[in-house]
């Protein structure tokens, strides 16, 4: 069920099992004190309770046993040895949004923290009612008055259904206590499989950081899911009551989280005879989710909307946000940041009206680097734009204008986004020459990315070396923690570890000409040379650290590069650097309302009039993220969105039993997503204008390119007609009036 209570349980019969060894219920102290919740989960919430809000969720009990068969047996047992109270459910929003509804769950409690449970009302926004809490913010200008200067005023409809993010690795923990005598007295946690919940779960066994420890720092793939699942914290009380080992793993049924809620938008657009924009009313019913959810996709959109990328100034946003069953939103996880496709569509819409090109309307309408009231150029964009046409052979034609050869309509999109950094994120990286090498200790990058790999390359870059000749290690215990908020992890550490090895490099060129001067004493007989070999002349006897530099492995002489020694021969003294910050705050910071580092997509599709079938023939990505730090990382990023992009809007569906409000579609027969087969060829083209501020002026991309409507707009402009995604067969012939 969707909702429900459990009333009573009688664990003894589950307790009788052949090699159950644990089970804990709601009820027991040790789970009462063990802290709620995962990173970023909302209010304060109980471990486990007596209830849950969505089929599937965790309720009730935990069995430890001697193998998951026997974990299964004794869960059902528990099941059939319960009274079970079933509660009202809210699958459809729309319905749950209705006065009449059952209301499922009151006002979250003031001050509870976090992101989730948003709803007591407070400012311009009325208290909650029902099901539903109310969002206005970030509103500007006269919308009214926009309205009544324009010339053409269109209004439609941008609704987005959930879809997961369906994480490869499923998510889970191994733990177990030990002693050592190396370690000092008190057990000792070995924990693995919670990278960046590794904190928060060394917090709630109560045990001190330095002595938990952990080796694995991968979780493979996860689209910025920084959630911590409850299978991740719960492993070391289980290891502590029972004095073992124990292992808790997700299933892959439990991976199909929401990667973006369920969203209806109705859009009202006001524009003059040229396409400028002069008033954008949006009103969105966005699903709230279960208790916890973050206000990802929902409230925090209306606070980094797209519209002021815009020259218009005239803006009204207006959201209710309706409690459900459906499912969970973890931060941040969302796939259309931003809502930022509500504009791709307005824009096309502009341009079809007109009968222009989108990109001339993008154009005339974002404005340029320094505010709303600069006219532009931007000339990031203008540079995406020029590389996009040029991928693409960008020929624009009108809705339903073009016919293939083999009689398939043609249809093509277009849109823009900031190339963002999220400026969220401190660093406090150390470096140190030890042994004549350079040593850069990590807590890892955790999240199957390689900002470690960059970190080094600009360590290298610094210092003169190449990349193979830094050495690093990670160890969790290191402060220096190289993740951040969206692209931050691998731009902004690396511009502090860029501070830190410019603070190491002058004190290596100080240490090079101490040692000139100073000469330490020989190794062995004959000094540089080693036994036997009379000591060669210092070089740097004489001159100024300014006088030197670092290049090819060596310290050398600026005057006369070819003169110089190598590092481990040049200093012989252990260095350390250490520095603590992060860059200036990014241009995204501002909301749209200045910019710097821009992408652009586009989509080309056939559409086969009489069965419905949506191929994607290609998409085109010419992204400026100032910078490139590691190229395949970059790549990799735009291939996995435009991936993601492809399911989300062909394939990709959750299907509910409205009488229990289970979802029916939760593995990969029901919830189908493309595989690499499916997947159709992305063209790219990277600029890099040093246009960020971040190392070496590069700003990222985050998932900047992730959409939700570039394929149905390029289906629009093959056929005439809105198609809601997902855009499958039968839904293009209901659209087209055949089904």
């Amino acid at each position: 069920y969707a909702n429900a209570r459990i009333k009573k349980m009688d664990i003894s019969n589950a307790m009788k099992i052949p090699g159950v060894v644990d089970i804990l219920t709601w009820e027991d102290e040790d789970i009462k004190t063990y802290g709620g919740g995962g990173f970023m989960m909302g209010p304060s919430q109980p471990f486990i309770s007596d209830s849950a809000d969505q089929e599937g969720g965790i309720i009730g009990a935990i069995v430890v046993a001697e193998n998951g068969d026997i974990c299964e047996e004794a869960l059902r047992q528990l099941v059939k040895d319960s009274e079970w109270e079933v509660l009202p459910h809210v699958v459809d929003i729309l319905e749950g949004r209705k006065p009449d509804a059952p209301v499922i769950r009151p006002p979250a409690p003031q001050g509870g923290g976090g992101f989730g449970g948003f709803g007591g009302g407070g400012g311009d926004n009325k208290p909650k009612q029902g099901n539903v809490s109310y969002s206005s913010q970030n509103n500007a200008g006269d919308v009214e008055k926009g309205f009544k200067e324009a010339d053409h005023i269109i209004e439609c409809d941008v609704n987005t259904p959930s879809f997961a993010g369906h994480i490869p690795n499923p998510m889970g923990s191994v733990a177990y206590w030990f002693d050592s005598p190396y370690l000092g007295p008190g057990k000792n946690l070995r924990i693995e499989g919670v990278p960046w919940g590794h904190s928060q779960a060394v917090q709630m066994a109560g045990v001190s950081p330095e002595k938990a420890f952990q080796e694995c720092f991968f979780v493979g793939g996860r689209y910025c899911d920084w959630g911590t699942r409850k299978t991740e914290l719960v492993t070391p009380l289980l290891a502590r009551r029972t004095g073992r080992p124990v292992r808790c793993i997700n299933s892959r049924y439990d991976q199909y989280d929401f990667n973006l809620n369920l969203r209806y938008i109705h859009l009202k657009i006001g524009f003059k005879k040229n396409g400028l924009i002069t008033a954008i009313d949006d009103f969105s019913i966005a699903d709230a989710g279960i208790q916890g959810s973050t206000n990802f996709g929902t409230s925090m959109d209306q606070s980094f909307g797209p519209y002021y990328t815009t020259r218009c100034k005239n803006v009204r946003q207006n959201m209710d946000m309706v409690d459900s069953n459906r499912g969970k939103m973890w931060t941040s996880g969302q796939h259309n940041p931003m809502n930022w496709d509500a504009i791709t569509v307005a824009i096309l819409l502009v341009a079809e009206k007109l009968g222009k090109d989108p990109i001339e309307i993008a154009r005339l309408n974002v404005h340029g680097p320094e505010s709303q009231d600069d006219p532009g150029p931007l000339p990031s964009l203008e540079a995406c734009i020029e590389a996009g046409k040029k991928l693409m052979n960008w020929d624009w034609h009108g809705t339903g204008k073009k016919k293939l050869a083999d009689g398939r309509m043609h249809g093509a999109s277009f849109r823009y986004n900031q190339c963002p950094r999220h400026s969220v994120s401190s660093y406090n990286p150390k470096l140190e020459l030890r042994n004549g090498a350079i040593h850069l200790e990590s807590s890892g990058p955790v999240i199957g990315n390689y900002i470690q790999e960059a970190n080094m390359m600009v360590v290298a870059e610094e210092l003169g070396l190449k990349y193979e000749d830094i050495k690093s290690t990670l160890d969790h215990h290191v402060t220096f923690k190289p993740y951040g908020g969206g692209s931050d992890g691998t731009t902004a550490s690396s511009w502090a570890l860029k501070e830190c090895a410019n603070i190491l490099k002058k004190k290596i060129l100080e240490a090079a000409i101490d040692e000139a001067n100073n000469p330490p004493p020989a190794m062995g007989f004959g000094g540089f040379g080693g036994f036997g070999k009379k000591q060669q002349p210092n070089p740097f006897k004489g001159k100024k650290p300014e006088e030197l530099d670092m290049l090819d492995g060596k310290v050398v002489l600026k005057s006369d590069p070819s003169t110089g020694l190598p590092l481990g021969q040049a200093v012989r003294a252990n260095l350390y650097a250490t520095y603590s910050g992060k860059p200036p705050d990014a241009l995204w910071t501002k909301m749209g309302h200045q910019l710097d580092t821009m992408n652009i997509a586009m989509c080309e599709v056939a559409v086969d009039m009489e069965t419905g079938e949506v191929e994607i023939l290609k998409f085109g990505v010419a992204a400026d993220p100032g910078k490139i730090m590691r190229r395949t990382s970059l790549e990799s990023q735009i291939e996995q969105v435009m991936l993601f992009s492809e399911g989300c809007q062909l394939y990709e569906d959750f299907i509910f039993d409205k009488k229990t409000g289970v979802r029916l579609s939760t593995n990969m027969f029901e919830y189908k997503k493309p595989t690499i087969l499916d997947h159709a060829p992305v063209n790219i083209d990277l600029l890099e204008t040093r246009a960020g501020n971040a190392c070496y002026g590069a700003n990222g991309i985050s998932h900047s390119l992730a959409n939700t409507h570039l394929v149905i707009a390029a289906i629009y402009n093959a056929i005439g007609v809105w198609v809601d995604p997902p855009a499958t067969p039968d839904k293009v012939l209901k659209a087209l009036g055949k089904a």
